[in-house]
């Protein structure tokens, strides 16, 4: 599954900015797994840059964005891809790593 249908399957829809954060964020740790270290100085900030907005900006449309999964939208599957329960809405950082897994070990499956 591809990161993008991913987002959508979770219930993160395309008007949201989160989503294209999510997104590009997503791309840069398939890219360089090290983003996954430092979410909120490395990650948060390269993706500002792309989207020419605030690091602040990026973060709350990410919690945003995760507060609509976990409310709105899909989260039995969020819980599912996890592998382990998840009783209150994921920091970016803890929501990240679990879509980076899940597309790293679809990636390794072929």
């Amino acid at each position: 599954m591809m990161a993008r249908s991913l987002l959508l399957s979770l219930g993160i829809h395309t008007t949201l900015k989160g989503f294209h954060y999510l997104l590009y964020a997503l791309h840069l740790c398939m890219q360089n797994e090290d983003y996954l270290l430092l979410v909120y100085k490395w990650l948060c900030k390269d993706v500002a840059i792309h989207f020419n907005t605030t690091q602040s900006n990026v973060e709350h449309c990410i919690r945003t964005a995760i507060a609509h999964c976990w409310f709105k939208g899909n989260r039995k599957l969020l819980i599912q891809i996890a592998g382990y329960n998840i009783e209150k809405p994921p920091s970016n950082g803890e929501f990240i790593d679990i879509l980076y897994s899940f597309l790293k070990s679809q990636e390794e499956k072929g």
